[in-house]
């Protein structure tokens, strides 16, 4: 064995500390070992023996299995006889002398077999020690073998008193150093990476296509994957890594919750689906047990996370000092309390040791194992039941069912017991939902009916599974329709059991703080300049004193308003202007307590700028340094009134607690978002006892919290240029002096700008080795921020879940400025490459409205309505139109009720509506009146306010080009439907323009003749739309239209054509006129300030 060395300073260290327990030791667990006065260890040449205490003890000490080699250790040292090969590889152990440490004799087997000589040195040597008497062994272990035989023989011969010491080495063997921790460790994670990136994705990929594979097929797969370093952790050696017993996957009602279990031929049953597997890593073991359930039932679910609790229960109550006996009982007391009947279905343990052996059955978590636990032992825990009935079972496999969940953690002293397999095991994680189609089979059963066709008419088969396909589209849109209309009927009923729990009463009112100058007289300034009635500015306390008919007035610099300087001739010009009542304030802005007083509005002071005989200065120099020192305090007071504004609203956190441990998660060379100081710069991101700390390499912290984090993020660089972690807060936190929601970490993969003045050729070798270099860098960096959430995750206990955003899903939008990837996750729609971020969270959402959908738009609008209606809501513009199916889909799989129409709707005055009076609100249908079909839609869109408001796009079309440049989101990115538009439709071809002007003054007559019910209701005869802008026709078409209003407009309404037309009317704003008028060239414009004005042409 020239190339393996012997591990000198690990081979002493342990032989020194097993010497210790056997000589030394008092412990009760040991004292089988204590009082032999030898003990052996023979290891054969077997190939069906994977575990075993003698090669156990031989890979704890050596480092490696020594077959064919017997050990002796007597009191005086250890003596060994081995071949020559392995004889050489222990000689560094032979030649080291250390008084401490027990000494090591070599014997060199005969080449011939004859090994009687060699047996006999051991055998004096056994003699030799202590008594000579006593000597332990491991007895269940028979290595056959000539060579063992003959070790056998010569030691029966000598009757000496056996006594098993197996446990003894077991047990001495359960407690970890550091380096034996970290082997499991790389274990366990590959374990992890294993069912992760391997076999689930396989299980998911089998179900999703709908295959048939057996048991056996994925057994075998799991094995090929195991040397593909693509499913591994970077930091393990494929060649090292091997399965400590052969994976198990059972499914379709036979389970055995055993690992002596075997994967069978039957084929992967769409059910529950139980998963074992454990990797072994250069001999240290650990294991994994996952179920994966398809379509569960809430009874299925309720069992799984009663596992999942009785699991933490166990791991909180295996801690250092505890008898195991104990912890088997208090999950056996919980399960009593939370699930009496499901007690006798539990496995019979809850786990046991591992270690270089995959099981120590004399360390079980089990009722009669009395041992205690010891800190450094590392444990396969695991909790299983079995013989369930699921009496919704569709077929026999599904009738039983078993639940089964394992993890490797690692016992500390006097906290719970450390996670070393971080892999999700919520039901949300292992949860897979089907829909049912019952189309599938009714095309099945029409198959089996029809006749059998000759193999001339195979194309017939393409087209009926064409048909299939539009018949299961036809029936998905119907299933989507029928869900919405449940959402609805949900939405309002819990709306209302929602505004009924709130309290009625309004937020109240911030008083801002009164800001007094003076308390009495007596704090006034006794200066010079305001005894002779000049203008004085007391810095202290922001005060401008001002003489006002003889008297010296104080004035708080928060009182004024502004201050001008002017020179007219010989004079200077000073005015102030104070705040009053009726003047313009900020919003929310309140200074006044008593506005019914008598208020001064302004001041303005006049000094000559000629300076008379004896004079040094002119008298306007006061006016000149009052104005200057004015405007000093003026812009401190109000940076200081900025800063406090900021803080007012912040949540007090509480004290990050720094973690000393040399392992904590950490992250280097990331930048922050937004940027501590102006300048950007990298720090290292470290998780700690209860939260992160940023450090910058300038010394600045950023501290957030564990508990104040909403939504952690982990966005991969794949089809990105930077790599980042996000953090949705619950409560803004202040850095840079400013207050932050969301604080990102992030670092570049790659070249954000591109050099277009080089021009070199596409195959040069630099910039291959340049992008060789990138995708090397992806993947390390890939690596290393997977490697860090998964840690925390782990740290945290699940408390902090990194939440992926799911690039296929996503799609473009503008919700800010600019067009982005709106990608979702599990609970929320992010967008996180662009700054500012963009993040909403589902289940903050009530209801999602799609604004100017039509046909021959390319665009449309999403509007996010919050169940707190005082939040304001949230607009993404620019969605293409061809992905509005996809979101449809998107929101209905996440049970979000959502709606759509042809108008943008004024939301300010929709919300304000609904938080002055909800239940009136609801009484009249709640947020139906946003469905095509109802009429509050029509009544609301029907009327309109006279005040000029802000821009809101709206569906108004006109027969002139929109000019609205200033729009980014304008008609210019449709002109290539507008040709189209202005030829008209094929059912208006034949009508000429009178018909179509009289035919649009009917429609106006009808437009102003009609008044919406929802809004006579709520607000009488008075004018003006609740929930958005009116469309209305075009400037000229009202001018030509409008005069005969009046006279013909009783007739129209005595008429049942009026009639026809109000009530077709009453499905949408302008659904009578948008079908006839854009074939008339009408084009659409967002921009309703013109059409505003045509409709006060329309009231005059």
């Amino acid at each position: 064995m020239p190339s393996l060395a012997l591990d000198k300073e690990t081979f002493f260290r342990r032989l020194k500390h097993l010497y210790d327990y056997w000589k030394n030791s008092k412990d009760e667990n040991v004292r089988a070992l204590s009082d032999v006065d030898a003990f052996t260890c023979a290891v054969g040449v077997d190939d069906y023996t994977m575990y075993s205490k003698s090669s156990s003890l031989q890979i704890w000490l050596f480092g490696y299995e020594l077959t064919d080699t017997v050990s002796v250790f007597t009191s005086e040292g250890v003596h060994i006889i081995a071949s020559k090969k392995k004889v050489e590889f222990l000689k560094p152990a032979e030649n080291i002398k250390d008084s401490d440490c027990p000494s090591v004799k070599l014997i060199t087997r005969e080449k011939g077999g004859n090994d009687k000589d060699s047996i006999e040195k051991l055998i004096k040597a056994i003699k030799n020690s202590k008594n000579g008497k006593s000597v332990g062994i491991f007895g269940k272990e028979k290595y056959p073998g000539s060579f063992m035989d003959a070790w056998r023989t010569e030691f029966e011969k000598e009757n000496f008193n056996n006594v098993d010491i197996s446990s003894v080495i077991g047990y001495i063997l359960s407690i970890k150093s550091e380096n034996e921790i970290t082997l499991i460790k790389k274990a366990s994670l590959s374990s992890v990476d294993m069912f992760t990136k391997y076999l689930k994705e396989q299980i998911m990929e089998i179900i999703d296509a709908d295959k048939k594979v057996k048991h056996i097929k994925l057994v075998e797969g799991l094995e090929a994957a195991l040397t593909d370093k693509k499913y591994l952790p970077a930091n393990v050696d494929p060649s090292q890594l091997e399965f400590c017993y052969p994976p198990i996957i059972q499914s379709g009602g036979n389970y055995s919750l055993k690992f002596s279990a075997t994967s069978d031929k039957n084929i992967l049953h769409f059910g529950v689906i139980i998963c074992s597997l454990g990797t072994r890593y250069k001999s240290y073991c650990s294991n994994l047990i996952r179920t994966m359930i398809v379509n569960p039932t809430e009874e299925i679910k309720s069992n799984y996370e009663f596992l999942i609790s009785l699991e933490e229960v166990l791991m909180s109550k295996l801690k250092a000092g505890y008898k195991l006996c104990d912890v088997y009982n208090a999950g056996i007391e919980f399960a009593k309390k939370e699930k009496p009947k499901l007690v006798d279905l539990l496995t019979k343990n809850f786990g046991f040791v591992m270690g270089i052996e995959f099981r120590e059955s004399s360390l079980m978590i089990a009722p009669k194992t009395t041992a205690c636990v010891k800190k450094g032992q590392v444990y396969n825990l695991c909790v299983g039941l079995s013989g369930l009935t699921n009496k919704d079972g569709a077929d026999k496999e599904s009738k039983v069912y078993a639940l089964y969940v394992g993890d490797t953690v690692l016992v500390n002293e006097d906290t719970a017991a450390t996670l070393l397999t971080p892999s999700k095991k919520k039901i949300k994680n292992i949860a897979i939902y089907l829909n049912d189609d019952d189309d599938d089979e009714e095309e099945d059963d029409e198959k089996e009916n029809e006749p059998k066709q000759e193999p001339i008419v195979s194309r017939g088969k393409r087209t009926a599974v064409l048909e299939s396909k539009l018949r299961m589209d036809s029936s998905s849109e119907e299933k989507r329709k029928l869900h919405q209309k449940e959402l609805a009927v949900a939405l309002n009923e819990a709306a209302k059991q929602r505004l009924a729990e709130q309290s009625s009463g309004k937020q109240a009112q911030k008083i801002r703080k009164s800001n007094v100058s003076y308390k009495n007289r007596n704090q006034m300034p006794q200066e010079k300049e305001v005894k002779d009635l000049k203008i004085y500015v007391d810095k202290k306390y922001e005060t401008v004193i001002l003489p006002v008919f003889g008297i010296s007035v104080p004035f708080h610099i928060f009182t004024i308003k502004n201050i001008s300087q002017s020179v007219e001739g010989d004079y200077t010009y000073l005015r102030i202007n104070f705040f009053h009542p009726g003047a313009a304030l900020a919003r929310g802005e309140s200074y006044f307590q008593n506005p019914e007083a008598m208020f001064v509005k302004e001041l303005t002071y006049r000094s000559s700028n000629t300076r008379e005989p004896g004079e040094q200065i002119t008298a306007s120099t006061n006016l000149m340094n009052a104005y200057r020192i004015i405007k000093e305090v003026q812009k401190k007071f109000k940076t200081r009134e900025a800063e406090e504004k900021e803080k007012e609203d912040l949540v007090k956190q509480d004290t990050l607690v720094l973690s000393v441990n040399k392992g904590n998660p950490k992250l280097k060379d990331l930048y922050i978002r937004p940027n501590i100081v102006n300048k950007r710069m990298t720090g290292t991101l470290e998780a700690h006892s209860n939260g992160f700390r940023y450090n910058s390499v300038r010394g600045d912290k950023v501290d957030i919290l564990y508990n104040n984090i909403k939504n952690a993020f982990f966005q991969p660089c794949d089809g990105e240029m930077i790599i980042l972690l996000h953090f949705h807060l619950k409560h803004a936190i202040m850095f840079g002096k400013k207050k932050h929601l969301d604080v990102q970490f992030y670092t570049e993969v790659g070249e954000i700008t591109t050099d277009l003045g080089k021009h070199q050729h596409m195959h040069d070798r630099d910039d291959l080795a340049a992008e060789q270099s990138e995708r090397e860098l992806r993947v390390k960096l890939k690596t290393a921020f997977k490697s860090f959430c998964e840690k925390v995750e782990t740290v945290t206990k699940q408390e902090i879940e990194f939440d992926t955003p799911f690039r296929d899903l996503g799609f473009p939008g503008a919700p800010f400025r600019s067009t982005v990837l709106l990608q979702p996750t599990s609970g929320c729609l992010v967008n996180f490459t662009e700054w500012p971020p963009f993040v909403i969270t589902l289940e903050d959402v009530e209801l999602v409205h799609f604004e100017r959908v039509q046909f021959h738009l390319k665009n449309f609008d999403m509007i996010f309505v919050f169940k707190d209606y005082q939040k304001k809501v949230v607009m993404v513009n620019a969605i293409p139109m061809n992905m509005l199916d996809h979101v449809k889909e998107w929101l209905n799989s996440c049970d979000i009720r959502y709606s759509e129409g042809i108008q943008s709707l004024n939301w300010t005055k929709i919300m304000k509506t609904i938080t002055d009076d909800p239940e009136g609100f609801f009484e009249n249908g709640g947020w139906t009146f946003l469905d095509p079909e109802s009429d509050e839609e029509e009544g609301a869109a029907d009327e309109e306010e006279e005040e000029d408001e802000p821009y809101e796009p709206s569906d108004v079309e006109s027969f002139e080009e929109s000019d609205d440049d200033g729009s980014e989101y304008s008609e210019a990115s449709e002109d290539s439907d507008s040709d189209e538009e202005e030829l008209g439709s094929s059912d208006e071809s034949g009508k000429d323009w009178s018909d179509l002007e009289r035919e649009a003054a009917e429609e106006d007559r009808d437009r102003n003749d009609f008044q919406d019910e929802y809004s006579k209701k709520k607000m009488g005869s008075s004018s003006g739309s609740r929930y958005n802008s009116s469309s209305s026709h075009k400037k000229s078409s009202s001018d030509k239209h409008s005069p005969s209003k009046s006279k013909s407009s009783s007739h129209h309404k005595s008429n049942s054509n009026s009639n026809h037309h109000s009530s077709s009317n009453r499905h949408s704003t302008s659904s009578g006129s948008h079908g006839k008028r854009s074939s008339g060239g009408e084009k659409r414009r967002h921009d309703d300030s013109g059409d505003r004005h045509s409709s006060k042409k329309h009231r005059k």
